[in-house]
């Protein structure tokens, strides 16, 4: 084959992930289980068709005529016939002239293909860049007066995972499907330290770098084999932190240059350190690795690289945590019109047909075509490829696991025991709140004592429980206390926050009353990960759809407020005009976070932050702030009114006589004189002026000396707020310093740098519109959990119920986010780690839950073809063709447990996936939370969740062969029918009550039968009515026969339906969960 049609191929399999078959992780290991068909489809198939589409053309071929025309030309020589003058040749050489060179016509297609196709992919992502001609690309417009582009606009901004999830690759690709031993290579963290957040600089020498593990007591212990399928890998351990001077090595620090012996080793330096000590390993356990890693690697041009394997894939594994990526929202929409656009401009040129003849201008077609037909089919099959990640990216994610925060004020009675003497819950609360240090000294104070007493712990009621420390039917019993309120006073969500809105969304849309977030300023050394020359467009991208999905969250007369600074406060701006719309825009408030100068600076030196101020619609119309006690010392009473205090403000205006004429009159002085201004006109009209004199506004002076009047103005005319100002001074509303000072004295050293100050998020709470206890505010770049503390305080001083919903993807969520909201929800004051002041209140009620991430669900993904399928695809070529290009994957990946796999519904506490652990490197295998996802798919507002009950049956058929209980159904711990319930409200407002079971008899018939009896049986002893509208809706999982057991009233228009209906979890589950719309609705 040609070069250029090695170049394609290369290319092609680059496009279709088939070029590193080593490496076994996420979308490569489906693309690899899958890599034989595909590359004999590619270059047996696909690409032949090249040639067979000019097969037409064969007779006119230029090589097979000039070998007939070269044998022509000798016969002729060999007779003494002058081939210019014979017929034969003559005739040869004008087919010549008009034969088609087959050969050149098909390396122009496949260099027109490659072309078409490099242009828009780098580094593993399509570019949507309109390329209109060499080095100028043109700009989507559709006539607005403004329009605003980015180079990554179209697509998905995916966020590289905090987590770190693990990299896998095989020594040996091919020889797993032979049957024989891949020799499967696992990089796994054993320890990540905490790195930087939000919008922090990086100090001198704190990025995280991976750092191969300690050695240990047999010099290798960062080696290890396990066993996984059957099979055994390699596991090298890395730590992910802060590089430190004894991460050198004798060797490795010899080598350096002066300048970097004084400083950690860097990341390259520590990738050399653990090839080396990963290679020099001598150990029976791992006999045969190091000789195999230390082979010379190829790159992924098929290029011998001059260092090993373990090299190779060291780099990539470091590097692919330093970069974002990104999923486009119409990938094969985009190529098709870009194709079309490429062909117009680059293949098909009129100045090469005007001229010819109709059989070149044929060719010339047929080219065309051949390279429409060819380029189509490769994008399909990259469509099916990117929708498939998209389809992934966008479907909800499931909820792993689901906790509540308690304050002991809110737990039954009868539960105080064995709180009590729960030693893992205990052992917390000595640790977050020093309870052992109360030791009863003041009068009426229970002392601390071990075991802990029930009266101690009834004795503090701002104590928070949290249920993970509990098990079977106590933690049931905390639960079933948790929801039986209406809504919780808070939420936090451990997930993505595109993912986790798009979770909430249901829920929460168009209820959201203030949405204060602080994302990352994108100054290129905060940890905002982004692909070199795109760093503005890529934090752009990941903006815009989470601004969109938050703006869907807000209600009419809502408020959204960012903080951002100077790097990205225009492009924000922008961003926000867009989604808001600018006639929402409100101010751009200049926050001063510090107040101190520092002559560090090259230039200008920053003392203020920005936020950015945008309202839901024009339904916010005023907006006012509290009076502070400050402004209300300006207000006087000099005179003694007796209308209170007042201030006065002058009654000249700026503009003069000339300027205003209308406002130029005579003002009666308290003598009886006139005045008017020499130069200048008054403020009101006369009209106005006479209501001021009626209601005794005009101050003159207490002894009536001035020479003009002052208006006045009375704090009680006031009591609707002040006019908020852009600018919001330190003293009013705190610092960076002072956020950090509140944390440090909160955890007793410092856990998060510069988080901002409650304060801050206070002030802004107060501009809100909505009455307190119908507020929910969201912050969805939550990391310290600052706008939940504030809330929590605010809450306390006010004795209100605002609702707080936060969001963090960050490993911070468990270390200090959801630690901090115990603290805050425990004492309003703190110093060095201890409550300087228990709170008070009510107590509070709060869920925190951590979901499944993208790295997850690819990791669940498993492709298996039906038998069916296999032989639908024998029997036509033409269909085969079709279901590779555009069904494969949707179709053979379907029934992995991340893409819902409804047989598993069968037990609802036996669904299992593996995941990344929170706070662990390590993924495990867990039980999802099945009831708590199908919530929040619903935005079921709960009103309770049931303890679980078991029963135990027995079974007869009567006479007519119907399968019945024998007796009763019995409850028994160890019954094999298992029932938990849920009941809420739907958004649109219907009732719904939510059953949960276990269905042990399958999908066997009889099983069925057994399974619908049992819960027709339990649902008579719930004394559900059958009559009236108690729901109105009712979801069970698995079919039914439950509603045949409702009794309809016919109403008197004899017409509508009554009761309630009843609905497969099932159908529902799998609905909302793949709505992959921009902004998922709920039931």
């Amino acid at each position: 084959m040609s070069d250029k049609f090695n170049d394609l191929v290369r290319l092609l399999r680059e496009l279709f992930q088939l070029d590193q078959p080593d490496l076994d992780f996420g979308l490569y290991r489906i693309m690899h289980a899958k890599s034989g068909e595909v590359t004999q489809f590619l270059e047996k198939d696909l690409l032949p068709q090249v040639k067979k589409a000019f097969e037409q053309y064969q007779p006119a071929d230029k090589v097979a005529i000039k070998k007939r025309l070269d044998q022509a030309v000798a016969a002729a020589e060999s007779l003494g016939v002058d081939p210019d003058t014979n017929e034969k040749v003559l005739q040869l050489r004008a087919e010549l002239a008009e034969g088609a060179d087959l050969e050149a016509m098909e390396s122009d297609v496949y260099d027109h293909l490659y072309s078409f196709f490099r242009r828009y992919y780098s580094e593993g992502d399509f570019l949507a860049k309109r390329v209109y001609k060499p080095g100028v690309y043109a700009v989507p417009y559709e006539g607005e007066e403004v329009v605003l582009h980015w180079a990554n606009k179209d697509q998905y901004y995916i966020k590289t995972s905090e987590y770190l999830r693990d990299y896998a690759f095989r020594l040996k690709p091919d020889a797993g499907d032979a049957g024989g031993d891949p020799m499967r290579v696992h990089f796994r963290l054993v320890a990540a330290a905490e790195g930087e957040h939000g919008n922090n600089k990086a100090a001198e020498g704190k990025d995280r770098v991976f750092v191969l593990a300690p050695p240990g007591e047999s010099g290798h212990d960062f080696l290890s084999v396990e066993t996984v399928d059957g099979r055994e890998e390699l596991v090298i351990g890395f730590e992910y932190r802060p590089a430190t001077m004894d991460d050198w090595t004798d060797e490795a620090k010899a080598q350096a240059t002066a300048a970097a012996k004084k400083k950690p080793p860097k990341q390259k330096d520590l990738i050399d350190i653990a090839v080396k000590a990963v290679l020099a390993t001598t150990s029976d356990a791992i006999d045969g690795w190091p000789t195999e890693l230390a082979k010379p690697h190829t790159k992924v041009n098929g290029e011998t690289a001059e260092y090993s394997r373990l090299q190779g894939h060291l780099n990539r594994y470091c590097a692919r945590h330093t970069f974002d990526y990104f999923i486009h929202k119409n990938l094969g929409g985009f190529l098709r019109r870009e194709l079309d656009f490429y062909i117009k401009n680059e293949v098909m040129h009129l100045n090469d047909v005007q001229n010819e003849d109709a059989p070149k201008v044929e060719q010339y077609l047929s080219k065309i075509k051949v390279i429409r037909t060819i380029a189509g089919k490769v994008i399909d099959f990259l469509q099916q490829l990117e929708e498939f990640q998209r389809r992934i990216w966008l479907k909800q994610k499931f909820v792993t696991r689901t906790e509540y925060l308690l304050s002991v004020a809110h737990i039954p009675q009868e539960l105080i025991h064995s709180v009590a003497a729960n030693a893992s819950q205990v052992q917390e609360w000595v640790e977050l709140f020093k309870i052992n240090e109360i030791d009863g000294s003041e009068l009426g104070v229970v002392a601390f004592s071990e075991p802990l007493t029930a009266e101690f712990v009834a004795a503090n009621p701002q104590l928070v429980v949290d249920t993970r420390h509990f098990m079977g039917s106590e933690r049931d019993a905390l639960v079933a206390a948790a929801t039986s309120q209406t809504r919780p006073d808070g939420i936090l969500i451990n997930a993505d926050n595109h993912s986790a809105m798009r979770l909430a969304g249901p829920l929460l849309a168009g209820t959201v009353s203030l949405i204060f977030i602080d994302p990352p300023y994108n100054t290129g050394v905060d940890g905002f990960p982004y692909k070199d020359n795109y760093q503005h467009s890529s934090w752009m991208s990941m903006m815009y759809d989470r601004l969109t999905l938050g703006r869907s969250l807000l209600r009419r007369d809502g408020l959204f407020f960012s903080a951002i600074d100077f790097v990205e406060v225009s492009r924000l701006r922008l961003l926000c005009d867009e989604v808001f719309g600018p006639q929402n825009f409100l101010a751009d408030v200049a926050w001063e976070k510090r107040y101190t100068r520092s002559n560090n600076a090259k230039r200008f030196y920053s003392l203020k932050d920005t936020l950015l101020a945008y309202r839901a619609s024009e339904a916010v119309d005023v907006l006012r702030e509290a009076r502070t006690e400050k402004s209300k010392k300006n207000y006087t009473n000099p005179d003694n009114d007796p209308r209170g205090p007042w201030i006065s403000s002058s009654y000249v205006n700026p503009a003069t006589k000339a300027d205003r004429p209308n406002l130029v009159y005579p003002i009666a002085r308290p003598n009886g004189s006139q005045v008017e201004h020499p130069t200048h006109a008054w403020k009101y009209d006369p009209d106005t002026h006479r209501k001021h004199v009626e209601d005794e506004r005009l101050y003159w002076g207490l002894d009536g000396s001035y020479e003009y009047p002052r208006l006045k103005s009375f704090l009680s005319d006031a009591s609707d707020g002040m006019v908020p100002i852009d600018v919001w001074h330190h003293k009013d509303t705190g610092t960076t310093d002072d956020g950090g000072n509140a944390l440090k004295a909160m955890f007793g050293r410092e856990v998060f740098k510069n988080p901002k100050p409650p304060s801050l998020v206070r002030r802004v709470m107060k501009l809100s519109t909505v009455e307190p206890d119908d507020s929910c505010v969201v912050d969805f770049f939550a990391g310290s959990g600052t706008t939940g503390s504030a809330v929590l305080d605010s809450n306390r001083e006010n004795d209100t119920r605002i609702q707080f919903v936060l969001v963090e993807s960050g490993e911070h969520f468990e270390t200090v986010l959801v630690p901090r909201i115990k603290k805050s929800a425990y004492a309003s004051e703190w110093t060095d780690g201890r409550p300087a002041r228990e709170g008070v209140g009510g107590g509070v009620i709060i869920k925190y839950c951590y979901c499944e991430s993208y790295e997850d669900s690819l990791a669940n993904l498993h492709v298996q073809r039906s038998d069916e399928m296999a032989g639908l695809i024998a029997h036509s070529s033409s269909f085969a063709e079709k279901y590779l290009l555009q069904y494969m994957l949707s179709e053979e990946s379907r029934g992995s447990a991340s893409l819902l796999n409804v047989r598993d519904f069968e037990d609802p506490c036996g669904y299992h996936l593996h995941v990344q652990a929170p706070g662990s490197s390590e993924g495990r295998l867990i039980e999802i939370d099945l009831i708590e996802t199908f919530n929040w798919l619903l935005g079921l507002r709960i009103t309770g969740i049931a303890q679980p009950t078991s029963f135990t049956a027995a079974f007869h058929r009567d006479s007519e062969g119907r399968l019945a209980i024998k007796g009763r159904i019995k409850e028994a711990p160890d019954g094999r029918w298992w029932f938990r319930t849920v009941t809420g409200t739907t958004p649109d407002g219907k009732r719904a009550l939510i059953i949960w079971r276990k269905r042990p008899g399958g999908d066997e018939p009889e099983g069925i039968e057994q399974d619908n009896a049992v819960l027709d049986a339990w649902f008579r002893t719930q004394g559900y009515s059958t009559t009236d509208n108690e729901f109105d809706i009712v979801w069970v999982n698995g079919d039914n026969n439950l509603a045949n057991l409702r009794q309809d009233e016919t109403p008197d228009d004899g017409l509508s339906e009554t009761g309630w209906k009843v609905r497969i979890i099932e159908q529902d589950f799998h609905r909302l969960m793949f709505d992959t719309s921009d902004v998922p609705g709920g039931a």
